[in-house]
């Protein structure tokens, strides 16, 4: 069993085709993936409300696919109807922020009550964190109430601060989907916090699941780390 938890639906801005939801399902057929967790790009990088609907009309055409709802702390009532309208449908099993194009610090009171929102109701949040913002969603987990967050990237770059941040919260779950994955690292944070805080994800459609794969088989997992990371983790935080 293998579940991603951080993958897209939907043309990006570069030069890749990536615009159908056949691409998706393509990938999960190639790469084994049996459940993928996707937001729609429209809705990060564009127009949240339009981009959430759009992907809603898609989730019904492969059964693979559950969908997060993404939420731009810049606009926090229409964040709110569309938890209202959508978080009821099973087919929804968390929440998206992306703080760079939404242009958000995750230290923001804006931030805090994006996640505030989301926890209200009871969604999981994958935020993307990158460098030492990383401590930051800790921080942030740990003072809301009820708050569930998964590190998008783990920090990128800054991944050696994970065992910190874990020890900040224990909210907080770290999913390391990289462009440019150093070595080492996954078997180094699994010495240090062990696997019930990983998860699997790929970033897919942007990035080649091969390439998230390839990073955890390195690590030589254990069958009990592989079976943890792969999809136990993600079962038990999203609900599946």
């Amino acid at each position: 069993m293998i579940i991603d938890v951080h993958a897209h639906w939907g043309p990006w801005f570069f030069s890749m085709d990536v615009g159908s939801l056949a691409v998706n399902s393509e990938l999960l057929d190639r790469f084994g993936i049996d459940i993928q967790l996707v937001s729609a790009i429209e809705a990060i990088v564009y127009d949240a409300p339009a981009g959430n609907r759009s992907l809603a009309s898609q989730l019904p055409a492969d059964p693979r696919l559950r969908g997060m709802i993404v939420v731009d702390p810049r606009r926090p009532e229409e964040a709110r109807a569309d938890l209202t309208e959508l978080a009821g449908d099973t087919r929804w099993v968390g929440a998206k922020i992306h703080t760079d194009y939404s242009r958000t610090p995750i230290d923001s009171p804006a931030m805090r009550a994006a996640i505030e929102l989301t926890s209200e109701f009871g969604l999981p949040t994958l935020v993307h964190t990158w460098g030492d913002n990383l401590l930051d969603l800790a921080d942030v987990a740990a003072a809301v109430p009820d708050a569930r967050v998964i590190a998008g990237h783990m920090g990128a770059a800054g991944w050696p601060l994970v065992p910190e941040a874990a020890s900040r919260s224990d909210r907080i779950w770290f999913e390391p989907c990289w462009s440019a994955p150093e070595a080492g690292r996954i078997r180094w944070i699994l010495d240090r916090i062990g696997p019930s805080r990983l998860m699997f994800g790929t970033d897919a459609t942007l990035i080649d699941p091969s390439i998230a794969l390839a990073t955890f088989d390195a690590a030589n997992l254990t069958p009990t780390e592989h079976e943890a990371i792969m999809w136990q983790n993600a079962t038990s935080l999203f609900n599946l």
